[in-house]
């Protein structure tokens, strides 16, 4: 993780939690934060500015804006969790905050149908049980909000195939894939995300380390569409604003959110790798919990530790087990420091159950409530709708389409 901000506490118990990953350099940083994380107040960001003039309209009031979402592939495990869901509860409070479930983003490569749709639902009403409350934030699924699909094509338009071609998932992928069966989409989608984010005017974003390029698109496409189409260009169009995109931030996090694989401590925990076994799914029963941690890759080492860094495997078990008791690292080392791996096992599993079990509780209540969920979804995509659809309705003027007659 690049530059990270030092912190003793992990980000998942601690009273910053604010988000997962970092861009830029450390100075950089240091100067966002101040920035945003004075959350409630107009900045001149929130101005509606001509780029063209020097001059510059108040705009009404707003907490700034933060978007995020997980994708509906496989079943939300651990690290989505840690990382980024369980971050958001406090995101909620204090930003107007977006949550999608991002199942457009989920056909990249091939798909099971039946899959995907239980996935979806199965993904909002884990954000529910993670304590996501959809009357502080806006909880909709992607593909309900048509101005993705849209705000996405006119986005590709004015992208450079050489930007693209760029990304190292797209490289990754295709070549796991096979490039020449690889589909459009996989090289695409980093568009269909930019369009995520600038529908919404975001002003910050969680992005993981694995997609911190395409945040840096956006910002990119933002730049380059207010450049093209915005300024005295959008005014002589007749457009509302003369500023198409708001240019985001990247979201700040503290340290220690990246949880790693169970099989492979230096290997990110993923819903695509093979064995079940690398990752502690959020609705996993005790039972295989129990079995998963007790077959986790170990070393030989005496004792537990965290940052060695010939030790990848303790400073994840250790990071899992402070971020499920809320303890800081050195109440953690106090505790465990001294056990071997046969002791600490049964402790974590222990703990990882007890944390997880009012989230299962919670979900099973959700997702047996059928009308409540499909109420929660869709005045979450009503609601995200309205502000998307106003964004775009403003790029297409300005790009010259002729207003909608329906």
């Amino acid at each position: 993780m690049a530059h990270m901000l030092s912190r003793n506490v992990c980000s998942c118990t601690s009273q910053h939690r604010l988000g997962r990953y970092v861009l830029g350099g450390q100075q950089h940083l240091l100067t966002t934060t101040r920035r945003v994380l004075s959350g409630c107040q107009a900045t001149s960001a929130d101005t509606e500015h001509d780029p063209s003039s020097s001059t510059q309209k108040p705009a009404t009031a707003r907490r700034k804006r933060v978007l995020s979402g997980v994708q509906p592939t496989g079943t939300v495990h651990l690290g989505n969790y840690l990382g980024a869901i369980r971050n958001w509860v406090d995101l909620q409070d204090m930003y107007d905050t977006y949550f999608m479930v991002v199942d457009l983003h989920a056909i990249t490569l091939p798909h099971n149908p039946k899959e995907l749709l239980e996935a979806t639902r199965n993904g909002a009403a884990l954000y529910i049980a993670c304590g996501i409350d959809p009357t502080k934030a806006k909880v909709f699924v992607q593909s309900h909000v048509s101005a993705h699909a849209e705000m996405a094509w006119l986005l590709s338009c004015i992208t450079p195939v050489g930007w693209l071609k760029k990304m190292i998932q797209f490289k990754e992928k295709s070549r796991k894939a096979g490039n020449e069966e690889v589909g459009t989409g996989l090289l695409t989608y980093p568009v269909l995300m930019a369009a995520d984010i600038l529908l919404y005017q975001s002003d910050l974003v969680p992005v993981g380390e694995d997609q911190k390029q395409h945040l840096e698109l956006a910002r990119d496409l933002a730049e380059r569409a207010n450049y093209l189409f915005g300024g005295k260009k959008a005014k002589k169009m007749g457009c509302k604003y003369t500023r198409l995109f708001k240019v985001p931030e990247p979201f700040i996090p503290p340290a220690g959110a990246r949880v790693m694989s169970l099989q492979d401590g230096r290997a990110k925990m993923s819903k695509s790798a093979e064995s079940d076994l690398s990752r502690i799914n959020l609705l996993d029963p005790p039972d295989v919990i129990k079995t998963k941690i007790k077959k986790a890759k170990t070393d030989a080492f005496d004792g537990l530790e965290f940052g060695n860094p010939d030790r990848p495997e303790a400073t994840n078990l250790l990071t899992m087990y402070q971020c499920v008791t809320g303890m800081s690292n050195e109440a953690v080392l106090q505790q465990v420091g001294g056990m071997r791996w046969g002791e600490f096992k049964p402790v974590l599993t222990d703990a990882m159950i007890e944390h997880l079990r009012p989230i299962q509780a919670r979900y099973n209540e959700v997702i047996s409530d059928q009308a409540y969920l499909d109420a929660v979804l869709s005045q979450g995509a009503q609601a995200a709708a309205h502000e998307a659809h106003a964004t775009l309705d403003n790029v297409r003027k300005a790009m010259g389409f002729p207003e909608k007659l329906y």
